[in-house]
């Protein structure tokens, strides 16, 4: 809240009042001026005591004209009369506009203010100009109307700026205004854009409760004492670009976009946002910058309803990641973010960025292909896959579902999007989201088997068979088919190959040369006989029982001790190696999707 300005004793007003404009608020009207044995305010005034009036100021004069209807010509007068040929510009003392009605243009350009300047409830009904002018002491415009453009660029306070509650219904431009001192413009409303490119900020900040319809400008501005930017309500665009914050601050805002460009965080920062799209390319983090979605309209301190969001109604309040390029990510954490477009390519350090909360990556296509029978494994991927993929189909069914690359987008080798999966990959193990590292571990998996620049074709030809026996490992459904596939056929070949005709019983020999001599017995099995009967008759129930307990047996690495054919021992063998490993392919693929 703006603090509060002190009203001037009355030995600083020698002049009456001079009653014309009164209200209910203000039953005396506008401030008088006397001449002669005239009193009247300045617009009242007769023609002649209104030419001595002013041709008794001089430069740095102190003035009040509180109330004082202004056309542009007396204020024109006005400020000539205060005209100083050593600046080439007005200078005025201590000013007191309070309540001035400006119905013409209000051209303060270069004007300097010596003491206070106070414009607290004035109206301009036309553009006011107070470019390049100079406030030495405290300047209060707090509740003033400015109906068409309110020009302050290159404007200096030296003082306490009060912009509490103004009203700006068109645009406001503070471009390159140095502001030396605290700001304060809490519950101001701008119907136009605010533009605050390249300000300066050297003490506290206030815009709790803004409401821009247009734009709110802040790029290359500085902040040098900031601790809180916000909340404000942004029908457009909040740029930060290139802005400059040097101690902690937490910035509120809900806007259609958020762009933090080049923006330096030389201290801790907070970004609670709503309804945005929020940039961060080439953003320097120097200590760890928090961005999270605001889940609730914000509330300023003081107010019992929440900041109006008529302009972004009907839309998702969510916040939307557009990219992190060029950021060391080692400092940026994410809370409940929406990083399905969020371009993670030339950023440093993903490894440590922090995902936390709800935050959702892009899906895969959902639905079967018109043209191919087939259908996508439903995975979280990173939008680099997606551009990838597009830009590669050889058909235009291959590429449906897939996010098409906007036209800045860079592309990548799959070996480069690996490298992000890679990255990524180890930021969620870190953060304990083992379920969110096991997709992307298939993602890094899939470009590797897809680089067919970096990765030698034997690795590829492994990582496929990979993918299909068990989808890299992670897909138990699939490693699930393949070991039912391979008992079956298993079962088959025992069946009607693997199995003996019959049995084969053991025979005994032994010969007695004398009496009283040791007998000699040796004992013989004679080899499995195959099978000669037709195919059709071997699958009995018999056979079956004897090769399922063959296949079982299989399955958990053990020998079943049944006596087999030729056929039978080496399926057996191969059975004894394929199927316990897509057992514990299976295995490890549920422990990936329940692990925590």
């Amino acid at each position: 809240m703006t603090p509060a300005t002190p009203e001037p004793p009355s030995s600083t007003l020698p002049w009456p009042n001079c009653g014309h404009g009164a209200t209910v608020e203000d039953p005396v009207g506008c401030r008088g001026v006397h001449v002669g044995e005239h009193t009247a305010c300045l617009a009242h005034l007769e023609e002649a005591d209104r030419t001595a009036y002013l041709a008794g100021l001089t430069p740095g004069a102190d003035i009040d004209h509180r109330g004082t209807p202004f056309t542009k010509e007396l204020l024109d007068r006005l400020l000539d009369a205060l005209y100083d040929p050593a600046t080439e510009f007005p200078r005025l003392g201590t000013a007191w506009f309070d309540e001035a009605i400006f119905t013409g243009m209000a051209g303060f350009t270069g004007a300097s203010f010596t003491g206070d300047a106070m414009f607290r409830g004035a109206a301009f009904t036309e553009a006011a100009w107070f470019d390049e002018a100079v406030f030495t002491g405290a300047t209060e415009f707090d509740g003033a109307v400015f109906n068409d453009y309110a020009v302050f660029g290159d404007a200096t306070f030296k003082g306490t700026a009060g912009f509490y509650q103004v009203i700006f219904s068109h645009d406001a431009r503070f471009a390159r205004a140095t502001f030396s001192h605290d700001a304060w413009f809490d519950r101001a409303s701008f119907t136009g854009d605010a533009m605050f490119r390249g300000a300066s900020f050297a003490g506290a900040t206030g815009f709790r409760g803004v409401v821009v319809t247009g734009d709110a400008q802040f790029d290359e501005g500085r902040f040098e004492s900031a601790s809180r930017l916000g909340p404000l309500v942004c029908g457009g665009r909040v740029v930060l670009d290139g802005a400059v914050f040097q101690r902690p601050v937490t910035v509120e805002a809900a806007a259609h976009r958020v762009s933090c460009a080049r923006t330096w965080w030389a201290s801790t920062a907070t970004l609670h946002l709503r309804y945005a799209e929020l940039d961060l390319r080439d953003a320097v983090l120097e200590y760890p910058v928090v961005v999270a979605a605001r889940p609730t309209p914000f509330l300023p301190s003081g107010v019992s309803e929440p900041l109006p969001e008529t302009e972004l109604s009907g839309q998702d309040p969510g916040v939307r990641l557009y990219t992190v390029g060029g950021v060391d990510a080692a400092h940026l954490a994410l809370h409940t973010i929406d990083l399905s477009r969020c371009r993670f390519a030339g950023a440093v350090h993903l490894d440590q960025l922090k995902v936390d909360g709800w935050c959702t990556f892009a899906p895969t296509p959902t639905g079967w292909s018109r043209r191919f029978p087939w259908r996508w494994a439903r995975r979280t991927t990173l939008v680099e896959e997606h551009h990838w993929r597009v830009r590669t189909a050889r058909h235009p069914a291959r590429a449906r579902g897939w996010t098409l690359p906007p036209p800045d987008a860079p592309e990548l080798r799959p070996a480069a999007v690996a490298a992000l999966y890679r990255q990524l990959r180890k930021s969620l193990e870190d953060g304990k989201n083992e379920p969110g590292a096991a997709h992307f571990y298939f993602g890094e998996c899939e470009m590797r088997r897809r680089d067919t620049d970096g990765t030698p074709w034997s690795e590829r030809a492994l990582l496929a068979v990979y993918w299909a026996l068990s989808g890299y490992g992670l897909r138990a459904f699939r490693a699930l088919i393949w070991l039912g596939v391979a008992m079956t056929v298993t079962l088959a070949v025992m069946v009607l190959w693997g199995l003996p005709a019959e049995d084969p019983k053991p025979t005994v020999t032994g010969r007695q040369v004398a009496v009283g001599q040791k007998v000699a017995w040796t004992t013989e099995t004679p080899d499995p006989v195959n099978p000669t009967d037709p195919l059709a008759e071997r699958v009995t129930t018999d056979r079956f029982e004897k090769a399922l307990r063959v296949v079982i047996d299989s399955v958990v690495f053990r020998s079943s001790g049944q006596d087999l054919t030729t056929v039978g021992t080496y399926t057996e063998m191969a059975s004894r190696l394929a199927e316990p490993v897509l057992l514990g392919l299976a295995v490890l693929a549920i422990r990936s999707r329940v692990k925590r």
